[in-house]
């Protein structure tokens, strides 16, 4: 029973350590990546001993800048809802890695650990449940604050972010009719099939168009560039006008934290999560009957490495269409969910339905 305890206790540690860190870099790949494509420099002047590390060190810098700042609170404000807003958005932003496999079952000292917070088999419906109650640290901290400006960016991100999930949803039942299932491990392990024998049956192979939608409706839901009006730093300055310290923090880095739980679900639902083509639990299989034996614990490694690159990449890819795309109209944004996305997820769920119904 410990020994269970312990092993549970050290995946959610890993995770969230993972996470939490991979957030925390991607705040200086955003800077460093936008200074590249500018032909600046970028931040490079927080060091250690002499020492920049490329900007490196900026992270820490930010991070001990929002904890001494002044924690304002408006004097009209909720004082208990403003407080309690950033956490709630983090809170839900967090909890949604548990049921995110990372990598498939292992065998150690003869007990089966599956690299999983829990497994649920109805996972992929926990973790848009659990996402969505992030809308109300938002609407919590627009509203708390008292403010006319940080109450429309609060309405504004309710109604963008309600907006996109429709158009995940029906993403996402596509992948579900072709892959049967709910559980996010069982999707993934139905990607490691072989279309032809050749091609990987990855869901970006079965759903193009699925995917196109789902990356789309997901960059949205983390409001940031091309779809950051609830922010708007040019016009409304956003739901978190009127917050400073760490709560701000928490709110940026709940942005980030959001960007990398949309690449993990592009990933998994959609790029095979930790699958390696030809990759099976005792080594590669290659078209032809050639086999590359390999010990169990470097498969298991070579799979959560290939999960990890696959979700720096769809982080990347997030932050290069940040600093590519202009800020869309709050009405261009509301057409293009309504009247383009969400028609094409429709028609593309009639459509899988119409496929798979011919082939049966």
């Amino acid at each position: 029973m410990i020994i269970n305890i312990g092993i549970e206790l050290a995946k959610v540690l890993a995770v969230l350590i993972g996470v939490l860190n991979l957030a925390a870099i991607l705040t200086w790949m955003e800077r460093k990546q936008s200074a590249v494509m500018q032909d600046r420099i970028g931040a490079n002047r927080a060091s250690i001993l002499g020492f920049r590390m490329f900007g490196l060190f900026q992270i820490l810098a930010d991070g001990l800048k929002m904890f001494v700042k002044e924690d304002f609170i408006p004097a009209q404000g909720n004082r208990f809802l403003h407080g309690l807003a950033p956490f709630v958005a983090a809170f839900f932003a967090l909890v949604g890695f548990a049921a995110i496999p990372f990598g498939n079952t292992v065998t150690l000292f003869g007990r089966e650990i599956p690299l999983q917070v829990i497994d649920l088999n109805v996972g992929i419906l926990y973790i848009f449940a659990v996402v969505s109650l992030g809308i109300y640290g938002v609407v919590l901290a627009g509203w708390a604050s008292n403010n006319n400006y940080a109450f429309l960016g609060g309405m504004r991100g309710s109604s963008q972010m309600f907006s996109y999930e429709v158009t995940i949803g029906a993403t996402i039942l596509g992948v579900l009719m072709i892959f049967e299932s709910m559980s996010l491990q069982e999707i993934v392990r139905a990607q490691g099939q072989l279309l032809w024998g050749v091609i990987p049956k990855w869901g970006f192979i079965v759903q193009p168009l699925g995917c196109i939608l789902f990356l789309v409706a997901g960059i949205a839901e983390t409001k940031r560039v091309p779809f950051d009006l609830p922010e708007g730093e040019s016009e409304i300055i956003g739901f978190f006008v009127e917050y400073s310290s760490m709560k701000f923090g928490l709110f940026m880095l709940t942005d980030f934290v959001e960007t990398v739980l949309i690449a993990a679900l592009v990933t998994t639902l959609f790029f095979g999560g930790w699958q390696v083509p030809f990759l099976l639990s005792d080594g590669f299989h290659f078209p032809g009957g050639a086999v590359w034996e390999l010990p169990q614990l470097l498969v298991a490694g070579l799979q959560v490495l290939s999960y990890g690159i696959k979700v720096f990449f769809f982080c990347w890819l997030m932050l290069l269409v940040r600093w590519t795309l202009p800020r869309f109209r709050y009405d261009q944004l509301m057409r293009l969910g309504w009247q383009m996305i969400f028609p094409l997820s429709i028609l593309n769920l009639l459509v899988t339905a119409v496929v798979i119904l011919t082939l049966n």
